[in-house]
C-alpha cells in the first residue's frame, strides 16, 4: 500500500500505565486506507489495550490516537459510526436465526435496511442459512456472523480482534478467505492475532510489540529480508562453528550433523564465505532456507 494513501489510524507516543504496571509505552504506528494490517505480540503484549484506546474505551495516560484524521478522546461520536470491530467469540441470541439476530442489531444501530442485512449475509457467504438457529451454526460460521454484524454499518475500518480462535482449519480458512475478500474490496483491516502463518497470508503490513513496546514493523516482505537463514554444508563444523560465533551479524547459529544453520541476512552471504575461507575452511555447499513470519516473530520477541 502507498505510504501517500489516507492515513486511517495514526498513534503518536501512546502510553498506557495502569498503576506501577506499563501496558503500552511510547508507540508509534499508521494504518494506511486499504491495508490489511497484521497486529502481533506474544500475550499480554498490550494489543487488546491499544485497541481499547483506539476505540475510545481506555483514556490515555500519555500520547494520541487518531482515527480518520480526528482526536479519539474528543470525537468519538464521528468516528465509531466508521468502524467496525468483531471481538473474540462475538455472542449472540442461540435460539434466533441469523437473519434475526442481525435484524436485531441493526435496530441498535440505526439506519439498516433489510437490503444490506441481506447483502452482509452474502458477502460472509451465509444467504443460504440466513433462517437457521445461531445454535446450529459452526464455530466459522459463528464468526462468519460476528463480521457480517460488524459489517453492518458499512464501515470504513474494521477490526478483527482475534477471529479464528477456536476455529478448526476448514473455519479458519473461511475467515481467512473472507478477510482477504474484504482487503481486496479496499476495506482498511486490522487484524489482532496470534496465528502467524495466518497473517503472513493475510496482510501486507504488520507491527509487532512486545511488553508494549514496538519492536518491529513493515511490510510483510521486507521484514522477511531482514531476518532469514543460510544453511552451510563445511570440512570442518567444530571450527567452523568457533569461527562464526564472532561477528555480531550472526544472530543465531546451530549445528545439524555437518550442517550449520545461521541466523544472518542473504545479502551476507559472501561475507560469511569470506570468513570461513580466510580461517582455510571449505565450505561445499550453501543455500537459504525461507523465512517465515512465525521464524521472524520468534527471533525478534526471543519466544523461541
Amino acid at each position: 500500500m502507498s505510504k501517500d494513501s489516507e492515513v486511517i489510524v495514526r498513534t503518536e507516543h501512546l502510553t498506557k500505565r495502569f498503576g506501577h504496571l506499563v501496558a503500552v509505552e511510547d508507540l508509534n504506528l499508521e494504518i494506511h486506507q486499504g491495508e490489511v494490517f497484521g497486529f502481533l505480540g506474544p500475550n499480554g503484549a498490550g494489543k487488546t489495550t491499544t485497541i481499547g484506546m483506539m476505540l475510545g474505551l481506555i483514556e490515555p495516560t500519555a500520547g494520541r490516537v487518531e482515527v480518520f484524521g480526528l482526536d479519539v478522546r474528543n470525537n468519538l461520536a464521528s468516528i465509531l459510526p466508521r468502524v467496525g470491530v468483531l471481538m473474540e467469540n462475538p455472542s449472540f441470541y442461540p435460539y434466533l436465526s441469523a437473519w434475526d439476530n442481525l435484524h436485531l442489531f441493526a435496530r441498535v444501530t440505526g439506519g439498516v435496511t433489510n437490503d444490506r442485512i441481506k447483502q452482509v449475509l452474502e458477502i460472509v457467504e451465509l444467504s443460504g442459512r440466513a433462517r437457521d438457529k445461531f445454535k446450529t451454526y459452526s464455530l466459522g460460521m459463528k464468526q462468519r456472523l460476528g463480521i457480517a454484524c460488524a459489517l453492518l454499518h458499512d464501515p470504513e475500518f474494521i477490526i478483527l480482534d482475534e477471529p479464528t480462535t477456536g476455529l478448526d482449519p476448514a473455519g479458519m480458512k473461511e475467515v481467512r478467505d473472507l478477510t482477504i475478500r474484504l482487503g481486496q474490496e479496499g476495506k482498511t483491516i486490522l487484524l489482532s492475532s496470534h496465528r502467524l502463518h495466518e497473517v503472513e497470508q493475510v496482510c501486507e503490513h504488520v507491527a509487532i510489540i512486545k511488553q508494549g513496546r514496538m519492536i518491529a514493523q513493515g511490510m510483510v516482505n521486507d521484514l522477511l529480508k531482514r531476518g532469514g537463514m543460510l544453511q552451510l554444508r563445511v570440512t570442518e563444523p567444530d571450527r567452523a562453528m568457533a569461527v562464526l560465533q564472532e561477528p555480531s551479524w550472526i544472530s543465531s547459529l546451530t549445528r545439524e550433523g555437518d550442517l550449520l544453520l545461521l541466523g544472518v541476512s542473504v545479502e551476507r552471504a559472501a561475507e560469511v564465505s569470506a570468513l570461513l575461507a580466510k580461517n582455510g575452511i571449505f565450505v561445499s555447499e550453501m543455500k537459504t532456507r525461507e523465512n517465515t513470519l512465525e521464524s521472524f516473530f520468534l527471533e525478534v520477541t526471543e519466544e523461541g
